[in-house]
């Protein structure tokens, strides 16, 4: 008689940017996904590094015990600690990292570092318990779209992954959080670009579209080009924004989100890849979900777009990486420290 294999409980740490957020997994799937957002930017218009670290500090502890208990076990039921090495600010990852260490060193379990950008492809395979959900199968295209990062990945197995382009400059996420501050709005100003666009026209007002080399991004001409719009015709109209405010976020939005696909479109034609996915907070933008959806029915694509909690910075995602990680023995040890620049 076999002896029962014993449950495989990963606590995944998350403290890369402004969220601190811990989640729990049991043999690959997801008990509790606990995050903490920190308001505290919104008043200085993006993330002040110091001011995060802080907070993750006062944040990490109750997060933890959270998503311990939502998941229903104790600290000495985990086989495993993943937190997020890099990349992000470094002040917000040492947090999480001196946490996650102290901790498996207290309950003499293994330590797992974990890519960030890993973990936002990998996001894919978070599953709930009975749920039946169709994950993508090797090789998959993965557009990786987030504040800090645009990345168009070829995945080939769980930790064989290749970067085919990415941006020169700004990130995709970036750019929406920059022109909504142009356009007065509050951080982060990207979901509310997408709440506007909703009412507008995107055919009202035509952008350039940025000419760059291969699978190569580039954001920062679209933001220039963005302002000396916006400040062109606020010198004719001061009322510019406000009476037209839901066909400029339409119309810039549209611009984007056209550059994204042209190249995953190219890229994946050229691969001969028919499985699609999007990842990073950017994935939560409805217009980048849907077109995703309709280009995949166009193209004979099986596309995959995650669960809005699993878009943003998030812990579920760390902790999958770090699962998938467990299994192949993959630990480090208390001499692991942060990289704020990390690749995949």
């Amino acid at each position: 008689m076999s002896t029962p294999t014993k449950d495989i409980y990963i606590l995944g740490i998350e403290s890369s940017c402004d969220d601190t957020s811990a989640a729990v997994i049991k043999n690959g799937k997801i008990l509790s996904n606990v995050i903490a957002r920190q308001d505290i930017h919104a008043k200085y218009g993006g993330v002040v590094p110091e001011l995060a670290s802080r907070a993750h500090q006062q944040h990490i502890i109750p997060t933890v015990s959270v998503a311990l208990e939502q998941a229903g076990i104790s600290k000495h039921d985990l086989s495993g600690i993943a937190f997020t090495r890099g990349p992000g600010l470094m002040g917000a990852l040492l947090v999480g990292t001196s946490f996650a260490k102290s901790l498996a060193m207290a309950l003499d379990i293994p330590l797992i570092e974990v890519n960030h950008m890993q973990g936002h492809v990998l996001a894919h395979f978070i599953e709930k318990e009975g749920e039946d959900k169709v994950n993508p199968s090797f090789p998959f295209l993965c557009l990786t779209v987030s504040g800090g990062h645009t990345q168009l990945v070829k995945v080939s197995d769980y930790f064989d992954m290749e970067v085919m382009g990415e941006t020169m400059d700004d990130a995709a996420g970036e750019a929406f959080d920059k022109m909504a501050k142009i356009l007065g709005f509050p951080y982060p100003g990207g979901p509310l670009i997408d709440r506007y666009a909703k009412e507008g026209d995107k055919t009202a007002f035509t952008f350039s579209h940025p000419q760059t080399k291969e699978y190569t991004y580039s954001f920062s001409g679209l933001k220039t080009q963005f302002m000396n719009f916006i400040r062109n015709n606020e010198q004719k109209n001061a009322q510019f924004v406000e009476q037209h405010k839901a066909d400029i976020c339409a119309s810039i939005q549209d611009i984007i989100i056209k550059v994204l696909f042209a190249k995953l479109k190219k890229l994946a034609e050229a691969e001969g890849i028919k499985d699609i996915a999007i990842a990073g907070g950017v994935s939560a933008n409805s217009q980048l979900r849907q077109e995703l959806f309709d280009l995949g029915v166009k193209k004979g694509w099986r596309t995959f777009i995650p669960n809005f909690e699993y878009c943003t910075d998030n812990a579920g995602m760390i902790a999958i990486t770090g699962y998938h990680k467990y299994l192949r023995g993959e630990f480090v040890g208390q001499d692991i420290t942060p990289m704020a620049r990390l690749k995949i």
